[in-house]
């Protein structure tokens, strides 16, 4: 069973709906106990990371969720849930993540041409492929909405990039650990190809 985890920051019932489009059952539950028995797990999120982390520890998901990714449960981070991961955030002021992903996470610099946050379609740039691109071509637009980003201090992490403005990471893969910052759940028919990839690993 998949899990999806709930802290109250995320849009979890459309993740829910987009992993039933494509035929997979996965629960929303904020259990740790539920969450360290899962088959696989996802943390979406949408939000500031000081209250997303905040609630995490308040309802004890934090351990079981890093437990669970160093046992090897097949883990899907999205949007907010990519940039939890890891070490530190800047979001209004300085925030501890989970330390997952070394590195921290940085505002989009503000230009005059520069719209923040960055919201809607861009395209993908495959930087490698990683199991969850299966059958997703290079340059497959995906759905954004953010103003953050993280800078992995390993690019070797790097699954895929985007440009806005800049280059920047938009998604991760470390072994059993995947996460995007752009939505699959929103991003059509290559963000239910993802899902349904991600189903698919064996865990």
């Amino acid at each position: 069973m998949i899990s999806i985890v709930d802290y109250q920051m995320g849009n979890l019932r459309s993740v829910q709906k987009a992993f039933e489009k494509v035929g997979v059952e996965a629960e929303i539950t904020s259990d740790p106990e539920q969450v360290r028995k899962a088959e696989k797990i996802v943390l979406p999120g949408v939000g500031a990371f000081e209250d997303a982390i905040s609630e995490l520890h308040r309802r004890s998901l934090v351990e079981p969720i890093c437990e669970s990714i160093r046992q090897g449960t097949p883990f899907l981070g999205i949007c907010l849930g990519l940039q939890l991961l890891f070490d530190v955030s800047h979001e209004g002021g300085r925030f501890e993540g989970m330390g997952v992903i070394p590195g921290e996470v940085v505002r989009f610099q503000d230009q005059a041409e520069v719209k923040i946050p960055h919201m809607g379609w861009n395209q993908a740039v495959i930087r490698q492929r990683a199991p969850l691109l299966e059958g997703i071509d290079e340059g497959s637009y995906f759905y954004y909405v953010h103003s953050y980003y993280v800078l992995p201090t390993d690019p070797g992490v790097v699954a895929v990039e985007c440009d806005y403005h800049q280059r920047f990471c938009a998604m991760i893969w470390q072994d059993n650990v995947f996460a995007t910052q752009f939505h699959p759940e929103k991003s059509q028919q290559a963000g239910l190809r993802m899902l349904k990839n991600f189903a698919d690993l064996s865990g």
